[in-house]
């Protein structure tokens, strides 16, 4: 048990990292940061699909389109909205809206089916949601205060990057519906060589993805993004700490994180690990606040605690 809490320990810590590059990097578009981290992670699975070569060769057709839908919609569309809404909303708002990922995907398979998975008792999961919207209005009362004492407030903006959030909210609620349903129809397949398998299909949508947006980049000129920024492809302005970065990001979040959930997965009872899916938004939240240099507010922390009592309430109702 210890193992495995602090297996799952780790990969919130390794999760929480692709929160804050978006802030680490403000003059990188979205689109770049999302097909940089997935050109990053699709280089690291080659060696791993050499490695597992056997089993991906037993993969049908049918199977490679489920893995490039899988990685399109979980993996590139997913980040390109997370990292937007950073950009556009800071770190603190979008984390807790990601944060309510355990629920919402409960509450969706609730809906969809419920005869293999159980059914959640809606009365039940109403405490829950209800502590979680009360924890999300919190943390937005401190991020608009935080705005508004800022000259140059732009709340379009703002509510624009909460809006890419809960998109990002819907493609990750999909992805893993889906991506469970393809594990449980094909029982006998390797969960290792699929989550390779994504990766390697994930590296030609990232490629070309990057290509577009280098060859656009040419096309309008060093300011084609709108935001007055200079900004040269493929590496842009600060090429050292952007390279370093999506390695890190597609070794450590991609690849590393996926690993120590897997191992955490296979020692912990499942109720148990779903709730220590909040590491990743507590890890996310406080690198936020490190990065910002500064320690979060009393309204802010309150949030976080109802955020938190939320999900492991909701967790915690067995299904029927």
């Amino acid at each position: 048990m210890l193992i495995g809490v602090l297996f799952a320990l780790a990969a919130g810590l390794v999760w929480g990292l692709v929160f804050v590059v978006p802030l680490m990097l403000p003059d990188y578009p979205a689109a770049v940061l999302s097909c940089g981290r997935y050109v990053a992670f699709g280089l690291i699975a080659l060696p791993l699909a050499w490695l597992d070569r056997r089993n991906l060769a037993g993969l049908a057709r049918a199977d490679w389109l489920e893995a490039l839908k899988l990685s399109t919609v979980g993996n590139l569309l997913y980040y390109l909205c997370l990292a937007a809404a950073i950009q556009r909303a800071g770190g603190p708002l979008p984390t807790m809206i990601i944060g309510t990922l355990p629920v919402v995907i409960a509450v969706c398979a609730n809906l969809r089916n419920a005869r293999r998975d159980g059914r959640l008792p809606w009365l039940k999961l109403l405490p829950s949601l209800g502590l979680i919207a009360a924890g999300i209005a919190c943390v937005n009362q401190v991020e608009l205060a935080h705005l508004r004492a800022q000259t140059d407030l732009d709340l379009p903006r703002y509510l624009s990057g909460a809006l890419l959030a809960l998109v990002a909210v819907a493609c990750w609620t999909w992805y893993p519906l889906r991506n469970a349903d393809w594990l449980r129809t094909h029982a006998q397949r390797s969960p290792r060589s699929w989550a390779t398998a994504q990766g390697l299909a994930t590296l030609p949508l990232a490629l070309a993805g990057y290509a577009a947006l280098w060859l656009w980049s040419a096309a309008v000129g060093t300011q084609p993004w709108g935001n007055g920024v200079a900004f040269a492809m493929p590496l842009g302005p600060q090429p050292l700490l952007f390279v370093g970065l999506m390695l890190s990001m597609g070794l450590l979040a991609s690849w590393l994180g996926t690993l120590c959930w897997n191992e955490a997965s296979q020692r912990l009872p499942t109720t148990l690990a779903g709730q220590l899916i909040v590491f990743e938004t507590l890890s996310a939240l406080a690198y936020a606040f490190m990065l910002r240099g500064e320690w979060p507010q009393p309204l802010t922390l309150l949030g976080i605690a109802l955020l938190v009592a939320g999900v492991i309430w909701a967790l915690r109702i067995k299904p029927v």
